[in-house]
């Protein structure tokens, strides 16, 4: 190649390099319009990519089956030779300077002390412990993009809380500065208003930060990718925090995980293909037996191919280790310990799972309170900032009284709908803990 072309050729190169990273890395399609929370959640379902890799891994055990199962189904195979050679080092009589051979086989297990249909069986269970696990990433998933999808509505309600506040603390100091230029108030109370709306700024701020935040929380759980050197698609959510009563007993909680936890029923699965794995190992005890049958066609007395032997063959084979130094005991044993491991792994995990429904058992009763207190909460702190503004205005009251209850109504509000966050995280967490898919989407 000469080099003129060289340019050429490295730009076409790299032009093709960058069409197929473009197409590896295409940027998932977002629904039109703003991302309800439902729309976010089927969204993740198809993109989010702890789900990818667990729907791969079925994928891959798929495989796996399929290359076991093909033990018990016969084995053809051809196989050809053709050889030429010095007369001198030739077996055949008379010496011939060539041969070939064309053999068909096929070859079938009669007896395995039952190897092969355990392996075929612990190969299907491994692929429904597979199936499993793809629920119980699932159910994860999904928590983690509702609660990402809570939190980012909830960090555009506390901005709405600041705002609120800072337009109250803007109002307060435009009634003081008045009063201050009639000259019935102080400079003190002109300042201190001006401080107080300072300082409002710094919770808005930060308020705005977390909204930022919590969109990249978002935007991870969704599993909404971008091709390298193009731009970030962007995305707004619609809803709004809401409190939404339900009622969970703690005992049919636990009822509910321990027979649907998707993550206990697959170490079940691994237990039983475990059991199976034991019936393969102790098959090296055992003789196993193959039946084969098969065509052939060799070289005959004289160089000319019609000469050719060739006819059908059967037969019997077997093979038995009398003695394999205690290899198969071994194997045995590993089997065996892989059993009790897993048993073991469940007991722990059942364990946990009840561990884990009674933490978010109570922490949804803890939500439940809170969101319930902090309604009156609101109410009282409400009627308290207009109480104060009252007497302000009629001269009875302070300033610092009105500032006072304006905090009290900031913080009543933050604590609501950070009440209303909790007690919507706690309701989902508790429900993926008793093993439910989420209750907007269809179980798979």
């Amino acid at each position: 190649m000469t080099s003129s072309r060289l340019p050429l050729f490295r730009a076409l190169r790299r032009a093709a390099a960058a069409l197929v990273t473009a197409s590896v890395w295409a940027a998932p399609a977002l629904p039109p319009g703003p991302l309800d929370l439902a729309a976010a959640l089927r969204f993740a379902l198809d993109h989010n990519l702890a789900i990818q890799q667990a729907r791969e891994r079925i994928r891959q055990q798929d495989g796996v089956v399929l290359e076991v199962g093909a033990n018990r189904l016969p084995s053809v195979g051809a196989s050809a030779l053709y050889q030429r050679n010095d007369p001198d080092v030739s077996q055949g009589f008379p010496a011939s300077g060539q041969a070939w051979q064309l053999s068909v086989t096929a070859t079938q297990v009669v007896y395995s002390a039952g190897a092969v249909p355990a392996a075929v069986q612990a190969s299907r269970l491994t692929r429904d412990a597979a199936t499993l696990e793809l629920q119980a990433v699932i159910n994860a998933a999904l928590l983690q993009v509702r609660s990402a999808f809570l939190e980012v509505l909830l960090a555009r309600e506390q901005i709405k809380v600041q705002e609120s506040n800072l337009e109250l603390l803007r109002e307060q100091l435009r009634t003081v500065s008045d009063r201050y230029q009639a000259g019935t108030v102080s400079s003190f109370e002109k300042l201190r208003a001006e401080v107080a709306v300072a300082n409002a700024q710094v919770p808005l701020i930060t308020a705005r930060n977390a909204l930022r935040l919590a969109g990249e929380n978002l935007r991870l759980a969704l599993g909404l990718v971008s091709a390298p050197g193009s731009a970030r698609p962007e995305f707004e959510v619609s809803g709004t925090l809401t409190f939404t009563p339900q009622t969970f007993d703690r005992a049919a909680a636990l009822d509910a995980a321990r027979a649907q936890r998707p993550d206990l029923q697959r170490l079940a699965k691994l237990a039983s293909a475990r059991e199976e794995g034991i019936t393969t190992a102790r098959a090296g005890l055992y003789p196993n037996v193959a039946a084969f049958g098969g065509w052939t066609l060799r070289k005959g007395p004289t160089s000319q191919f019609g000469d050719s032997n060739h006819g059908w063959l059967l037969g019997v084979q077997s093979r038995w280790d009398i003695f394999d130094g205690r290899a198969t005991r071994g194997r045995e044993a590993q089997a065996r310990s892989a059993l009790n491991q897993t048993r073991l792994l469940l007991a722990e995990a059942e364990l946990s799972v009840d561990v884990e429904v009674s933490r978010a058992h109570s922490g949804w009763q803890q939500a439940s309170e809170l969101a319930d207190a902090s309604a009156r909460v609101v109410e009282q702190a409400n009627e308290a900032v207009r109480l104060a503004n009252a007497r302000y205005e009629a001269g009875s009251g302070t300033q610092l009284d009105v500032l006072s209850a304006q905090v009290e109504l900031t913080t009543a509000r933050t604590n609501q709908i950070q009440a209303f966050y909790q007690y919507n995280v706690a309701v989902a967490a508790l429900r993926k803990a008793m093993g439910q898919v989420d209750e907007l989407i269809a179980r798979p």
